[in-house]
């Protein structure tokens, strides 16, 4: 309701892009005064794109019958791409220009942030998906990029003294849309790291239990996901992104995924 009451509150003489796609984007469009607009990579609309790549590297997006290499990747920020465009366009600047700009946008830290071995020829995602939703995006987004027959292997944890109906959900997930689940902690705060795995632990069902393994150490969890990798494999490693520290019974210990990793495949490939 808050993000309908913007769109609402428009006047006419401005304009409303919404993502038709999404089953809610025509809902915000109901009472607007505003010229309305939507963009869409499966659906008609007044901004339409097709993905003719995505990889690791980056999309190739068709766009209005021009193909635009961006350094963005996965699906989702083809939609948030596109968005900007349809803004852009709206707004009545040069489409050349715009295009370019868009086309130089590197990803967030944290963000669906690679960390590859070309030694080991494996490739890590840190992402700070740390709700239910978020992570079934960047799982998803993995299995849609990913080639080569390689597993899919998840580093997972959930925050201490924050919501807990969560936590079966997030490891149910993460067993549902990967080869290999490796349950860990993230900020456990002032919870204890093994209460918040049995949580966790009741989402996993019977059948996947054989796939996912309890590690309380978070930087013993990535090195055991980084040797159980092959070549190909994809390691993913959730929940905490650009963060830098671990939250431990008040203190904020020094702590980085990326840079975990970086160490364990160094170690590896000697």
């Amino acid at each position: 309701n808050a993000k309908k009451s913007l769109f609402d509150h428009l006047s006419a003489d401005a304009f409303a892009l919404v993502n038709a796609d999404d089953k809610n984007g025509k809902v915000m469009l109901q009472n607007t005064l505003a010229r309305r607009k939507t963009f869409a990579l499966n659906r008609m609309a007044d901004y339409k794109a097709r993905i003719v790549e995505n990889t690791f590297e980056g999309l190739l997006l068709d766009l209005e019958d021009k193909e635009v290499w961006f350094r963005l990747i996965g699906s989702f920020n083809a939609s948030n791409l596109l968005a900007a465009y349809g803004v852009a366009m709206e707004m009545g600047l040069d489409e050349e220009g715009v295009l370019l700009e868009l086309s130089n946008i590197e990803g967030v830290s944290g963000r669906f942030e690679t960390v590859r071995s070309p030694g080991l020829q494996m490739t890590a995602i840190v992402d700070y998906a740390h709700t239910p939703d978020a992570l079934k995006n960047v799982l998803q987004t993995i299995q849609d990029i990913r080639s080569g027959g390689g597993k899919v292997i998840t580093v997972i944890g959930c925050g201490g003294n924050r919501d807990k109906k969560k936590r079966p959900i997030m490891a149910e997930i993460a067993t549902r849309l990967s080869d290999q689940v490796v349950l860990t902690s993230d900020n456990p705060r002032n919870e204890e790291p093994a209460e918040i795995l049995r949580d966790m632990m009741t989402g996993v069902p019977i059948s996947g239990k054989k796939k996912v393994m309890t590690i309380e150490n978070r930087k013993e969890a990535i090195g055991v996901a980084c040797r159980l990798a092959s070549e190909n494999d994809i390691i993913l490693v959730a929940g905490k992104g650009h963060e830098n520290y671990q939250e431990i019974k008040g203190v904020r210990h020094p702590f980085d995924d990326r840079v975990i990793l970086i160490e364990t495949f160094k170690t590896l490939e000697n």
